[in-house]
């Protein structure tokens, strides 16, 4: 297993999508170009890019041959899913079912994510069953891509580890969360002496604890952090149940390798798992693209935050993260707090 790649996609128009048993039970439907397939990869390598994570091409392990495709797909709306669609000659071999545990290990031991969907049309008996002995829990129905699907929930505690490593581009990576701030001593560390790494200290602000942190140990050390806290805040005068993120740092020796893209992405499903309907980022102008690539859209709104003298407007630039399909706001956000 490898992650899917744009030359994958004259293997995967062959394996899958020219496939009509393979794609009725796929949103897509009927797709029989090689045009779709191309695009379908392209999809494939964008979702890699934002997240960190995503689909894998499975190969057979002694004559390589190209037998499908099995991943962790981020929907906005949904959260994290694992879909498989395989030839039908991979069929019946138990291949869904190893794929799918490495695809599970990725997500529960190495990403930390604090749960895993599945959405399968309620005649799919096949891959309901792959479900079910990968530990899938029934939870309810969905609309997905139009379509009425059952969903199925994958805990961390439910679900059996991998018998299989997979070739995810960062296996050495390793994300652990826990309650409340990060510890000194890591934070001392992802700073490497840097005075003010997140270039805020000269806006006088007081910011708040934050109630979660993500790290990402690599060979034993902390090279990444992500901190965030939820509360309720006032979206043009509306309350929403919100979630702030801040302290995204990665130590400057493991900067360039999208450490930080998976590191939010991770966050904000933690988030979401936690009630959350939007994400909330105050940043930087200059990190303002970053975001933008990952999916988060800037507010152009008046944003004000509480600060121990009273409220004040806030300095930053403001991004924003759906997690619920709601509009965004158009006149104002009161963070209702210290910002983060």
């Amino acid at each position: 297993m490898e992650p899917i790649r744009r030359k994958d996609s004259d293997d995967l128009f062959e394996a899958v999508v020219s496939q009509d048993s393979v794609m009725r039970w796929l949103a897509t439907g009927r797709a029989d170009s090689r045009s779709a397939a191309e695009a379908m990869c392209d999809d494939h390598v964008t979702h890699w890019t934002r997240h960190g994570y995503g689909d894998f091409a499975v190969r057979d392990a002694a004559t390589h041959a190209f037998l499908g495709r099995v991943g962790l797909r981020n929907r906005a709306g949904y959260g994290v899913d694992l879909g498989f669609a395989l030839h039908p000659r991979a069929q019946g071999r138990g291949v869904a079912g190893e794929a799918g545990r490495a695809c599970l290990d990725l997500a529960f031991r190495h990403l930390s994510l604090p749960v895993v969907f599945a959405f399968v049309l309620p005649d799919n008996t096949a891959s309901i069953a792959v479900l079910r002995r990968l530990g899938a829990q029934a939870d309810g129905t969905v609309q997905s891509s139009g379509l009425h699907c059952l969903r199925y929930r994958f805990d961390p505690a439910t679900t059996a580890a991998a018998e299989h490593v997979l070739d995810d581009g960062c296996a050495e990576l390793q994300l652990a969360h826990v309650s409340g701030p990060g510890s000194p001593d890591d934070n001392a560390a992802l700073r490497d002496g840097l005075p003010d790494p997140f270039g805020v200290k000269g806006l006088g602000l007081v910011w708040a604890d934050k109630q979660h942190t993500l790290t990402a140990v690599s060979e034993g050390r902390p090279v990444a952090s992500a901190g965030w806290l939820l509360r309720d805040m006032a979206f043009d005068g509306l309350p929403r149940r919100a979630a702030g993120l801040g302290d995204v740092l990665v130590h400057p020796a493991y900067r360039g390798r999208g450490i930080a893209r998976t590191m939010v992405s991770v966050a904000a499903e933690h988030a979401r798992a936690a009630g959350a309907e939007t994400m909330i980022l105050l940043c930087r102008p200059d990190l303002v693209p970053l975001y933008t690539q990952l999916g988060w859209s800037q507010l152009s709104v008046p944003v004000t935050v509480q600060q121990p003298n009273g409220t004040r407007a806030s300095p930053l630039t403001t991004m924003i993260y759906d997690l619920a399909s709601l509009p965004h706001p158009t006149i104002s956000v009161d963070l209702r707090g210290l910002p983060f």
